[in-house]
């Protein structure tokens, strides 16, 4: 299972939840049906082992402000970013104890706004019933708004990861890496910042890479993502925020993935036996790529 603040989901905030969804479906992931978070929002998920791939939208405006953490309102913060554009508005890490890990984030420097619990009922594959228990521990960043975290305990684990339910058709399972856009003006800014949380990074090509315990957090220039991925989606260029803007999956059979790909229609390229989408704007201006593991 992944340890404390290792890459847990980043939310792609899209306006159309619906077609995303489809979408991924028709590539191999076993998508959950459309829930509603009691802040306005909708979410749908794929889950791995100890982490999940969220795409998240909005139901209802007039529950955006509903249980504030502090200052910070869930709701409120993935609207104002799906009104500039889509994409990664906030991520969470992973917590088996979000006062423990909400504590050593503020010795680190982390602001901590508040906590959020919220559950919701779920019907197993074999028919029984359970209802999960969440607690998030909001760490909102006003400088890097779109680099904002939360750390996310389930209390109910075995709600959440059902081996049936983290079984893809496409053999994805589970995360490599998140690649963080940034700018030259804060590059500085985003080193001292993941520096104290995940120690001294390591030098990779056009940036910095830091270990997490659930894949690595790349800190890349515009140039190295896009001789990488291709052009960087003009929204997200004009915002001029550092942001995460790609997303490195897992998978364990190439075949499997790419007939997947191939029947879907999305735009791939295969580099060995490293596949990358083309088309960020099909997945909320994300980037998606896959590496064996």
């Amino acid at each position: 299972m992944t340890a404390a603040f290792g890459i847990d989901h980043p939310l792609i905030a899209v306006r159309d939840i619906t077609a995303l969804r489809d979408r991924l479906i028709s590539m191999g992931f076993n998508m959950t049906p459309v829930g509603l978070h009691p802040w306005g929002t909708s979410t749908s998920l794929a889950m791995f082992r100890g982490c999940l791939l969220e795409i998240i939208g909005i139901y209802d405006e007039h529950l955006l402000d509903e249980k504030p953490a502090g200052d910070f309102r869930f709701g409120r913060h993935v609207y104002a970013h799906l009104e500039k554009r889509e994409g990664i508005a906030l991520t969470a890490l992973h917590s088996t104890d979000s006062v423990r890990d909400a504590a050593q984030a503020e010795r680190v420097g982390l602001q901590v706004s508040g906590h959020l619990e919220f559950g919701r009922d779920v019907t197993l594959p074999d028919g029984s019933k359970g209802r999960t228990k969440t607690t998030l521990a909001l760490l909102p960043d006003a400088a890097f708004p779109r680099l904002s975290f939360f750390l996310c305990q389930q209390h109910r684990p075995d709600l959440i990861y059902v081996p049936a339910w983290l079984d893809h058709p496409n053999t994805v399972h589970g995360y490599a890496g998140a690649f963080i856009l940034a700018r030259d003006k804060d590059l500085e800014s985003l080193t001292t910042k993941f520096s104290r949380l995940y120690g001294t990074p390591r030098q990779c090509d056009g940036g910095l890479a830091f270990m997490t315990a659930n894949g690595e957090l790349r800190l890349l220039t515009r140039t190295a993502i896009e001789a990488r991925n291709g052009p960087i989606p003009a929204p997200v260029l004009a915002e001029g925020e550092s942001c995460i803007v790609a997303l490195e999956l897992v998978y364990a059979d190439g075949e499997k993935l790419e007939k997947f790909l191939r029947n879907s229609g999305v735009e791939y390229a295969r580099h060995g036996r490293e596949i990358w989408l083309l088309d960020a704007t099909q997945f909320g201006n994300t980037f998606l790529s896959f590496v064996p593991g």
